[in-house]
């Protein structure tokens, strides 16, 4: 029954996944670009590499065999999963899916283009000649984004002709990898955000979380919160497409699908194959699975019985506001001392400004507004404060 499970990218959604993997019985190789990452803490093993060199990448493979690849973050040399996967390692939920999806243009064409599904207008571009006309194409304003890249990290809005230039170069500085492609997307006239983590086993039985509601500053989660006030036809909208979506992706795990509501219906934006940052809001005890233990049982191809509806909740970041190292919190305890409340605290030895270094979750019964529940986390959020050695 014990697998041996190397994880590549070992942050705070790492780290869950291992504590969920291990409560299973598991042995985890934590592998990240720094050592002592969230993931790390936990692990059996653990391993420091850039895990964009595809011969290192494959030096550590050899020299731990692992059962199973669980990737968490997107700046991996996914095209050598391929490889792994005809050596008899399991990748997580598969090789095609780690490939797709870390790229925007190929799970954008994907949804659109070969499955129909309602995306909003885009085009894609080179350089800056190509930027401007895409502009022109999608109107303004509208989205860039580099095709790699995660927490908004190299995303801004055009408003007008001068900010084209801006937005080349910001999503240039904030790429994933070598690529340079970007996206112009057309702004959708959207009235919520929801993340619909989907879930496919083994079994081929696809089940769906409730829908999660989120809110984002500078294309990174602030807040979440669960469930999100979503009418059924819309729902059903939603999930049929993340069926489709994950269906054409192949393999097994969770994935946290996003879409936008609209007026005139759902659309598809992003989907990540693995636990999603908004998801953290399963930590609040909102469901009897949280997104990492339903990850963990469809990785290894144990049962899930079912996803039950336990409370209401939500999240809000902690995020520091300066650079330094050794960082501790003040304000722990004016968080704990409040009633259904809780607090995660990721373990990063450096923080930046505007980086994420814990979660303040809040939760009550499964009647109660979750506005207000959504209140209470951010409120409580502000109270934490991280100090650190200033470098």
């Amino acid at each position: 029954m014990q697998k041996k499970i190397m994880l590549l990218g070992s942050g705070e959604l790492g780290k869950e996944f291992v504590i969920a993997a291990q409560r299973l019985g598991q042995h985890i190789i934590a592998v990240d670009s720094y050592d002592d990452a969230p993931a790390q803490q936990v692990a059996d093993e653990r391993e420091v590499i850039n895990m964009l060199d595809g011969a290192e990448l494959d030096r550590i493979v050899a020299k731990h065999k692992p059962d199973i690849i669980v990737p968490e973050i997107e700046a991996i040399r996914t095209e050598r999963f391929y490889d792994y996967e005809k050596q008899g390692i399991r990748v997580v939920p598969s090789a095609k899916a780690a490939n797709f999806t870390m790229n925007r243009k190929a799970i954008r064409d994907l949804a659109a283009k070969e499955l129909g599904l309602r995306t909003a207008d885009y085009r894609y571009a080179n350089n800056l000649e190509e930027l401007q006309a895409a502009v022109k194409a999608v109107g303004m304003p509208c989205v860039v984004k580099p095709l790699m890249s995660s927490s908004g990290k190299g995303q801004s809005v055009i408003r007008n002709e001068a900010d084209i230039e801006k937005a080349w170069e910001y999503a240039q500085h904030g790429k994933r990898g070598d690529q340079t492609e970007v996206i112009a997307e057309a702004f959708v006239k959207f009235n919520s955000e929801i993340t619909l983590l989907t879930v496919t086993q083994d079994s081929g039985i696809t089940l769906f979380c409730l829908p999660i509601g989120h809110r984002q500053e500078n294309g990174d989660y602030r807040e979440s919160w669960q469930p999100a006030a979503i009418s059924p036809e819309h729902l059903t909208e939603a999930q049929d497409m993340a069926a489709k979506v994950t269906r054409a992706l192949t393999g097994a795990g969770i994935w946290g699908v996003e879409f936008f509501l609209a007026d005139e219906g759902v659309y598809f934006s992003e989907l990540s194959p693995r636990p999603h940052d908004t998801g953290m809001v399963t930590l609040a005890g909102t469901q009897n699975l949280s997104e990492f233990e339903l990850h963990a049982r469809a990785v290894l191809g144990l049962p899930i019985a079912e996803i039950t509806h336990e409370r209401n909740g939500a999240s809000a970041v902690i995020l520091a506001d300066t650079e330094g190292s050794e960082p501790v919190f003040t304000g722990v305890e004016q968080v704990l001392a409040q009633p259904k409340a809780d607090i995660r605290l990721f373990g990063k030895p450096i923080a930046r400004p505007q980086r994420r270094m814990g979660v303040v979750l809040t939760y009550d019964g499964t009647g109660t507004n979750v506005d207000s529940i959504k209140d209470r986390a951010a409120e409580l959020a502000q109270l934490v404060k991280v100090v650190t050695q200033v470098h």
